[in-house]
């Protein structure tokens, strides 16, 4: 009976010995749980905190417009912030890279705009990282510059025929644009049509007349300043010509004309000549 109440309570301990062996193993499973998770949480992590570099150009975050004036100077300067190792930069000017010297690449980047012209208004400056060129600023330059004006100053052409005089205008801010004629403001006829472009002021004159000769004044008119320019047009009479068409169908007519005249009447001429022979046939008999 001992023996068997011994054999009971061995058994007993056994049972609990193995339950408290598979709660501790239960428990380091889930301490390894806990460990897994924090170790992929910190490699989920890991890429954001290598990539939270920031771009800043002239101290600004975000892209800008900086305005600028014709023959000015300007410095871009683009900087990593929150970096934590060297980064590269890069410069584009629209879709084009920008030449850097080896010392203005790492970390810091400048790019200087020199003797800025009216062909530099809306160019876009952009500053990226090397290795994620996604992190970027821009800078667009906005050239302020008065009225420019050209086109052909002298136009010849015939009475009667058509003319169209262009002025071509670039402007930042844009102008106001007119034609003048003789100091006023031209007088529109029926023959004269004007078209405006943000680019061009057209005038167009169909069926000049001599009236129409004199000169006319292309007037832009901005908020910096007002500019004129002068564009001369000379009528003069109509060419006398000879149309060569109606010529060449008459000859054809006549020629025509002619050979069915010679082909009706030609048993007659024939007969005319046979009797201009025979007298003479007799004469010599």
């Amino acid at each position: 009976m001992k023996e068997r109440l011994a054999k009971e309570v061995s058994f007993s301990e056994l049972g609990s010995r193995s339950e408290v062996n598979l709660l501790k193993m239960a428990w380091n499973i889930r301490e390894l749980m806990k460990m897994c998770k924090f170790l992929l949480l910190a490699i989920l992590f890991l890429p954001h905190e290598v990539t939270s570099s920031v771009l800043t150009v002239n101290d600004r975050t975000e892209n800008y417009i900086l305005d600028t004036w014709l023959g000015s100077q300007e410095s871009l300067k683009c900087a990593v912030q929150n970096h934590t190792r060297e980064e590269e930069l890069l410069w584009y000017r629209e879709e084009g890279t920008v030449d850097l010297k080896s010392g203005n690449k790492i970390n810091s980047s400048s790019v200087c705009v020199s003797s800025i012209s009216e062909d530099d208004n809306g160019v876009t400056f952009t500053c990226k990282l090397q290795r994620n060129q996604s992190v970027s600023v821009s800078v667009v330059l906005n050239v302020i510059f008065p009225p420019i004006l050209s086109g052909d100053d002298f136009q010849t052409v015939e009475e009667g025929s058509d003319v169209k005089l262009v002025c071509n205008v670039r402007s930042n801010p844009q102008a106001q644009m007119m034609w003048h004629r003789n100091s006023d403001i031209l007088n529109l006829e029926k023959n004269h049509q004007v078209h405006q472009t943000s680019e061009s002021l057209q005038l167009s004159i169909t069926k000049v007349k001599k009236s129409d000769n004199g000169t006319y004044s292309c007037v832009a008119n901005s908020s910096l300043q007002m500019e004129t320019k002068d564009f001369h047009l000379i009528v003069k009479d109509r060419a006398v010509t000879v149309p060569k068409e109606p010529i060449i169908a008459a000859c054809i007519v006549v020629f025509l004309t002619l050979c069915f005249g010679l082909i009706a009447r030609r048993k007659r001429i024939m007969k005319l000549c046979i009797k201009n022979e025979d007298p003479q046939r007799e004469t010599a008999l």
